[in-house]
């Protein structure tokens, strides 16, 4: 009679890559302060990048001050988020931590393809550097963010709806183009040329006076204004650079991408295409990685820390361990930490193999 084996002490873990505007002023410096250990990665972007005639990686990260304008620019943020989270990805204890899926917001899908290894490094920062250096010579459109949740974090069911006449309003007058951009947990980002972006602003009422909040450097993702960017990347990227991922990737349409029944083909379309022009459900991403894969805890990789409120949003959206209100939020962090942000020292700490 054989035995049962014991149950895993591990605790079952989705990881989440962060997109754009997540290495800031507060950022400068990150993968050397936390990754000097890992040359190697910096070893193939920078060969990458030096090919291109851009700036290495480790310069910029290493640069006296931080220049908003150099490190928010497209061709530069994406290879820096992109190496600061690969590093952050291998510091997982994962003696600790069982991953059982990969996602993203937004540019993030591209960090999840790569660390979820569908993408190898060398194919991964030619997949990240030449979608973050294709509007190099002036960004299409623009993108705004705007809260759709009240101060507990519950959803203001009717604002959306306005929200949603007040789109299609906007698209009737005259060259006007606006779109739903990213579903971010209790945000709504818009992306639209400049007319469609002034015209929303008019009409979206003012929240703390903050909102509603031009993503500065920011084109307009994840909508139709980006078609002939993702013409250009299917002529200039070719389906080879994808592979099966190792581990499960759940997408910006709550798609998931199993390792043994990926149609490659299929990923590469839905990358370059759809993930382009269609609005990206991150909110969507979070559900599915809750409900299919019951983690335990969710690891935000850094740098910055900018997806934890998103991220707990989702949580009360679906009533996860128990957690309805920004406050229940709040109280289980305390406690549990069910969110750990990796660009965070002190749930960093809890991460990593100390």
């Amino acid at each position: 009679m054989s035995q049962s084996k014991p149950a895993s002490s591990k605790k079952r873990a989705v990881v989440i890559c962060p997109g754009r505007g997540t290495y800031n002023k507060d950022e400068l410096g990150y993968f050397a302060r936390l990754h000097s250990d890992k040359p190697e990665i910096l070893d193939v972007i920078d060969a990458n990048r030096v090919a291109k005639g851009q700036m290495p990686v480790g310069e910029l990260d290493a640069m006296g001050k931080y220049n908003m304008r150099v490190h928010t620019a497209g061709e530069n943020a994406s290879s820096l988020i992109y190496s600061c989270a690969q590093g952050d990805f291998q510091d997982i204890d994962t003696e600790q931590y069982d991953i059982v899926a990969v996602t993203g917001n937004s540019m993030g899908w591209y960090i999840a393809l790569a660390v979820a290894g569908a993408l190898n490094p060398k194919n991964a920062i030619e997949l990240i550097n030449t979608m973050g250096s294709m509007m190099s010579d002036g960004i299409i459109g623009g993108q705004l963010i705007y809260p759709v949740v009240d101060a507990k974090w519950q959803a203001d069911l009717g604002l959306s709806a306005q929200i949603t006449q007040w789109i299609d309003e906007v698209n009737h007058l005259p060259d006007a183009q606006l779109y739903p951009s990213i579903y971010l947990g209790g945000y709504l980002v818009l992306g639209g040329n400049k007319t469609g972006l002034q015209e929303i602003e008019k009409r979206l009422p003012r929240v703390d006076d903050t909102y509603p909040m031009a993503l500065f450097n920011h084109a307009a993702f994840h909508t139709p204004l980006l078609e002939n960017i993702s013409k250009q990347a299917r002529q200039q990227l070719p389906p080879s650079l994808f592979a099966s991922p190792v581990l499960p990737l759940i997408d910006g349409q709550g798609k998931i991408w199993q390792p043994h029944s990926t149609d490659v083909a299929a990923l590469y379309q839905y990358t370059l295409d759809q993930q382009v022009t269609q609005p990206y459900d991150f909110s969507k991403a979070i559900e599915v990685a809750l409900k299919e894969f019951a983690p335990d805890v969710l690891i935000i990789l850094g740098p910055g820390a900018t997806l934890g409120g998103a991220v707990g949003q989702c949580l009360v959206a679906n009533n996860w361990f128990d957690i309805a209100s920004k406050d229940d939020f709040i109280v289980q962090q305390n406690s549990t930490m069910p969110v750990l942000a990796m660009g965070m020292p002190a749930q960093r700490k809890a991460a990593i193999k100390v």
